[in-house]
This record gives C-alpha cells, structure tokens and sequence, in this order.
C-alpha cells in the first residue's frame, strides 16, 4: 500500500520553515550549503530563507540540501522567487528551483528550476526557455539544449521577484513540473537521467547572479 507521508509544510510564525512532523522550525543550520550563502528573510510579506551565490560558483552544485529527508517517490510543493542581483552579468536570468533526489554531498541530484526573467520577454526563444530540467552529474541545460532542443525546457509565464507556487510530481523515471497551481504540467520529464532507483533530499537551488527566496515547503513521500 502506498505511504503518504507528510515531511514539511509552510513557514511558522517566525523566521524559517516549519517542520510539522518534529514540531522543529528549519533555519540555516537545518541545511547543508553548497557554494550559496543561506539566511532567514522576510520578502513580500512572507518569512522564508534567502539565498545567494558565494564567490566564484563551480557548475551547477549551487543549492542549499535539507537535512533528514529522505525522498524517491512523491510530491514536492514549494513558493519560490528568483530575481538578478544589481552586479550581474548580462546572461543573469534569476534562475531558482527545486532539487530532488539530492545526495547529501550534492553528487547528485534531480533539477528543475526557472528563469524568471524570460517569462515575459520580448525574445519569443527566451520566453521558451522559461523552465528547465537538468540532472547532475552529466546533464546540464547546455547539452540537453543542444543534443535534444526544446525537450527539456517550456515557456512558463513567470516574473522575476514575485513569489511563484511550484509542485513536482515524481514517480520512478517521470517527473512533472506544475506552476501557479495549473491544472496541467509546464515541463515533463520522461527519463530521469539519473535514474528511477535513486533516492535523496531536497534541495533549495539559484543560478549565477540571482538572489533567491524560499518558503511554503512540503513534501509528500510516496514510496
């Protein structure tokens, strides 16, 4: 029989998310940072925790783990929002999503994230490269664009520093992106590169040049 267990749900009262189950308020201890700087905040009414890029990022490994979770099957809700900070470079697009099936040593992980500032573009190209999937290791957005154009990127309509509702979708090889609470999926991914038998956590994740905030988290486990 399938086990639905609730893991996390929303921000408490005060700074941080909420960790139902334990009755315990996650703050920036609670994660494991991979070259992001982690904070609590307070953005558009909502308590949450802000992240940033520290120094020179390497690849793609840019997220914040949470700890004690242990995830395969399942859905993952989230409130995100991404925006470029006022030093970034051109390419900045306030890329911000969710990680799944992250080892706690961010080896390896599921993505999928948005670039908030495309949404609306007047490019038509970059207005279709609003979501993403990538997969880590060996699949980032450059060699899926270019191996498999359009496959694994869609037009969301999105804007950057607004809170956008993200739920995922996850079972075995398949995994679902749903924005602002839409009745039909943004992106679906039909063959996880990493696999259908890997498991792990969740991680908060920013792109170069974004300042990025997190709140609302739940997961439900399926396994």
């Amino acid at each position: 029989m399938t086990k639905r267990l609730l893991l996390i749900l929303v921000v408490s009262l005060v700074f941080g998310l909420q960790l139902k189950a334990q009755n315990k308020t996650i703050v920036p201890s609670d994660v494991i940072p991979f070259q992001v700087a982690v904070e609590k905040s307070n953005f558009k009414g909502k308590n949450a925790l802000a992240l940033e890029i520290q120094g020179q990022a390497n690849g793609d490994k840019t997220l914040a783990i949470l700890k004690d979770i242990d995830f395969h099957n399942g859905i993952i809700e989230a409130t995100i929002s991404g925006q470029t900070l006022a030093n970034a470079g051109e390419t900045a697009r306030g890329f911000v999503g969710i990680a799944f099936r992250a080892a706690l040593d961010a080896s390896k992980m599921e993505v999928f994230y948005l670039r908030p500032t495309n949404g609306r573009a007047n490019d038509q190209v970059r207005r279709n490269h609003s979501s993403q999937y990538i997969s880590i290791p060996g699949y980032p957005w450059e060699k899926l664009r270019k191996e498999t154009p359009e496959q694994y990127e869609a037009y969301v309509d999105i804007v950057p520093a607004e809170w956008i509702k993200i739920k995922i979708v996850v079972k075995d090889e398949t995994a679902k992106l749903y924005v602002n609470g839409a009745s039909q999926p943004t992106l679906i991914v039909n063959d996880l590169k990493q696999g259908k038998d890997i498991r792990g956590s969740i991680g908060l994740w920013i792109g170069p040049g974004t300042l990025g905030h997190f709140t609302d988290v739940k997961v439900i486990k399926e396994d």
